[in-house]
């Protein structure tokens, strides 16, 4: 059987693998690569909607990036145990007027055996800021290495 490693039990080293290469993934903004560490019948809540499966995650994904224009992600392990992962990021993106938003949040994960993300429960709150006020300035892609985490930036 596939597996997604790192698989639980997570330690603290797994855990903050396995949350970069969530940033990583969604830093792409490709949902036929973000929807392959999904269980097919995974279960979500994203603000007020409930995708289940990897199909209805894809169209979700799909929307959320034609609307989130610019889109940068910073992601930081806050606990792990077991197969479970609480996760606080943020994200800065654009609308099409040119509104920039910080988006803040929390998301709690549960993994099956083989590190497939079975649930994710994502809480998201919207802050617009001006253009100065930004903060996530790298090429749109993965992260630098070297470009500080949200605790560095102080968020």
């Amino acid at each position: 059987m596939e597996t997604k490693p790192p698989v639980p039990p997570f330690t603290e080293e797994t855990g903050r693998q396995k949350v970069r290469m969530a940033e990583d993934a969604w830093n792409s903004r490709d949902p036929d690569r973000v929807v392959q560490v999904y269980t097919p019948d995974t279960r979500w809540r994203n603000r007020a909607e409930f995708p289940v499966g990897r199909d209805e995650v894809h169209e979700f994904l799909t929307r959320k990036w034609a609307r989130e224009l610019d889109y940068r992600l910073i992601k930081e392990l806050w606990a792990c145990a077991d197969n479970r992962i609480a996760v606080r990021f943020a994200y800065e993106w654009r609308d099409d007027s040119g509104q920039w938003f910080r988006s803040y949040g929390n998301e709690n994960w549960e993994f099956n055996e083989q590190g497939f993300m079975l649930r994710r429960f994502a809480s998201i709150n919207d802050l617009p800021i001006e253009a100065s006020a930004r903060k996530f300035f790298w090429p749109l892609g993965r992260r630098p290495d070297d470009y500080p985490g949200l605790s560095d930036l102080g968020l």
